[in-house]
């Protein structure tokens, strides 16, 4: 079990749906919350509480227990490969918003922006935004005020997908391949993501795999700190 880095807990707990391997639930964490994740696949690199099961299942019945609620329904329905594998996907992101309504709690509920026309008003964070060297568009729905930060050019060189960054193309693509372990572990570590790093003789498809589908925490950081923030304005006012 990767060592979890050293912060303050501001007494609120996240419930960290559709989980992985815990990119967001890292991010809420470093902002103060205590973090409890579900997913319906083992997740054995989930760095906190793990909960296996059916993620809309558990809100209905457990979300209102939690102060704060996020969703990273799966994003295979919206992107632009669907159009060639021709694969059914199920369309995830009303049901998850219904049943965090339902709970009665705010909440964060994220995907691809090819899922633009499913979500409410979604704000797009950018990983240039957090000083993350990936161009890694996201969008974010909530329930309650949030504005992003401003959105830097995309003007730095970006590596080929499977290559490492050099100084004359220092952005990485961390998209799916087959991919070397030096590789993987150079994508954890532009992500923010060390405890899915694979060592060696470990399972280089499950590490590619988490790393190419993660969100670095430092995004749910900021959203983290933004709704502590709005807390604190609600509390005043």
């Amino acid at each position: 079990m990767h060592q979890l880095p050293a912060r303050p807990w501001n007494g609120l707990t996240v419930l960290d749906t559709f989980c992985c391997a815990g990119g967001m639930g890292m991010g809420y964490y470093l902002a103060g919350f205590n973090v409890v994740g579900v997913d319906i696949n083992p997740q054995p690199h989930y760095p906190f509480p793990f909960i296996q099961g059916d993620a809309i299942e558990y809100i209905r019945a457990h979300g209102h227990e939690y102060d704060l609620g996020h969703g990273s329904p799966p994003c295979q329905a919206y992107t632009p490969l669907n159009a060639y594998n021709h694969k059914t996907y199920p369309d995830l992101i009303a049901p998850t918003r219904e049943a965090f309504e339902t709970a009665g709690i705010p909440y964060v509920i994220e995907n691809v922006e090819a899922a633009a026309p499913e979500l409410r008003d979604p704000t797009l964070l950018c990983g240039p935004m957090f000083g993350v060297k990936v161009y890694r568009h996201r969008l974010f729905e909530t329930n309650w005020s949030l504005t992003a930060p401003e959105h830097p050019k995309h003007v730095e060189r970006c590596t080929r997908n499977g290559y490492l960054p050099t100084p004359e193309k220092p952005f990485m693509t961390i998209t799916g391949g087959a991919h070397s372990r030096a590789w993987q572990n150079a994508a954890c570590d532009v992500m923010g993501m060390p405890w899915i790093k694979v060592p060696a003789g470990g399972d280089i498809k499950l590490g590619i795999r988490e790393v190419c589908e993660a969100i670095p925490p430092a995004f749910a950081r900021w959203i983290g700190e933004r709704y502590l923030d709005q807390l604190a304005l609600d509390a005043a006012a």
